[in-house]
């Protein structure tokens, strides 16, 4: 086993506990459908937080070529993935009551949801530019325009209260990241 697998082992673990996280939550909403109350936005917040976790473990495939690991690296990335599994447990409460009220439930929470999102991002800057640096990928010259969009919906998010907004959000987020997910395949990503 190299440094490389060994360090994703813990990585892995904890995007995975965030993917289960999302899966238990979204699934006890459909099991309680008839006594809860969902909401749109969050469903949506689900998949893209799904879809972000996804897409990060994806992408830490660059670090496989990366020879000479330090500590702080570690750590940093262990951060991220931290702050990913923080997202996935603000969306479902662990003791979810039956009859939830999805809205007024993810409204209670959406200042640290999106705080974390934010993070997460202030995140992802050094993450990626570190990879750049490192010879392990290109870092794509809109990247940092995607990223000025992601971190703005976390600060509209944080701010607004309205529920039109609060539905945009997640679709923008959504839509913004298929147009920069497209720009990369795996195999770019195995050379």
């Amino acid at each position: 086993m190299g440094i490389f697998e060994y360090l994703g082992v813990l990585i892995s673990v904890i995007m995975g506990l965030g993917i289960t996280h999302l899966a238990v939550g979204a699934s006890k909403l459909v099991q309680n459908r008839g006594q809860c109350k969902p909401y749109l936005a969050h469903s949506l917040w689900s998949v893209a937080v799904l879809l972000y976790i996804l897409i990060v473990w994806w992408g830490m495939y660059w670090w496989s070529k990366h020879v000479d690991w330090r500590s702080y690296e570690y750590l940093f990335i262990t951060a991220y993935a931290l702050a990913l599994f923080f997202m996935s447990a603000l969306l479902y409460p662990y003791d979810m009551d039956k009859d939830i009220d999805v809205e007024a439930y993810f409204f209670k929470q959406r200042r640290w949801f999106f705080s974390t999102l934010f993070v997460a991002w202030l995140l992802d800057i050094p993450e990626t530019l570190l990879k750049g640096d490192g010879g392990l990928r290109d870092v794509p010259a809109d990247y940092f325009i995607y990223v000025a969009i992601m971190m703005s919906i976390s600060i509209v998010g944080f701010v607004s209260e309205n529920r039109r907004v609060h539905l945009a959000l997640p679709i923008i987020w959504i839509v913004s990241t298929f147009v920069i997910i497209g720009q990369t395949t795996m195999s770019v990503i195995a050379n």
